[in-house]
């Protein structure tokens, strides 16, 4: 169900608060019991980024390799609908009951919790999961411009301000240095884990294997074409999509900005053998 924003209606930015060990929201938590306690299925398959790192071109990508044949542009319901958010929750509708009136099989499910919260039956079902990473500095700059935007997101405040509550781990979803690591390491003893990286999307081979797909070189082509670039059924009132660009940080980083940031992350990446492509 798309939400339409009036001028007449009022929403209050929220405030942040320690969820779990996790910075979060009321939108990701006032749903929790149901979240915690919900019932997946063998055969579903879950996108989970932190935020800003591909979800909605993700979820794009993987319902055309699945449902393309039967998806008419015209008719086609939005992205937000066919591949419902795990723990959103608001006054409309949440989250889990999207998945619940699913009439798709398998059932395709977004999620942007950090490993440890995501729910044991995924598990136990043994689900097939794909996690997009992105670099860190063009998550930044996408997630504070979304924040900007986004009336159900707190107030991001000045974007100094914002360089350091990201470092700190006190947006939403908390800290992406965990967040990253976290889904990693998991994927190294949980083999149903397809990792992927935002800057390499487009090269869909890998992940055709892992959904078990095998689509000519013609039909993959297609999927890149319709999913290669956001249209209009991508619109949606209350997750307004910016495309993403590679390399766009440095259109918003200082020289000192960056010089500070690149030290942090080698601090908190020092341990990791994860590597991220900062520009192409």
């Amino acid at each position: 169900n798309i939400v339409v924003v009036t001028k007449t209606m009022k929403i209050s930015k929220p405030r942040t608060f320690k969820f779990e060990g996790v910075t979060m929201t009321h939108y990701f938590t006032d749903n929790w019991e149901k979240v915690k306690n919900f019932k997946a299925k063998p055969d579903d398959v879950v996108i989970a980024t932190y935020p800003k790192a591909g979800t909605t071109w993700m979820s794009e990508i993987v319902d055309q390799l699945f449902f393309g044949e039967i998806r008419r542009e015209s008719s086609s319901p939005s992205i937000f609908d066919r591949v419902p958010f795990l723990e959103f929750c608001e006054d409309f509708q949440t989250g889990t009951d999207q998945i619940e009136s699913l009439l798709t099989s398998p059932r395709l499910i977004k999620t942007h919790l950090p490993v440890q919260l995501v729910p044991q039956s995924f598990w136990e079902q043994n689900c097939r999961m794909i996690y997009v990473a992105r670099n860190p500095k063009d998550i930044m700059v996408s997630y504070y411009h979304f924040d900007r935007m986004n009336k159900i997101q707190p107030d991001p405040g000045a974007w100094e301000e914002y360089i350091d509550k990201f470092n700190t781990g006190q947006l939403v979803f908390g800290s992406w240095y965990d967040h990253v690591q976290g889904w990693w390491e998991k994927s190294r003893s949980y083999s149903r884990i397809c990792y992927v990286f935002f800057e390499d999307m487009r090269e869909i081979s890998r992940l055709c294997s892992f959904l078990g797909l095998s689509p000519n070189e013609t039909q993959k082509k297609e999927v890149l074409r319709k999913t290669g670039c956001f249209n209009s059924r991508f619109h949606f009132p209350l997750f307004p999509v910016v495309p993403g660009i590679v390399g766009d940080w440095k259109n918003h980083f200082t020289v000192a900005q960056n010089e500070a940031f690149n030290e942090e992350y080698r601090k908190k990446m020092k341990e990791s053998d994860l590597k991220f492509k900062m520009e192409i």
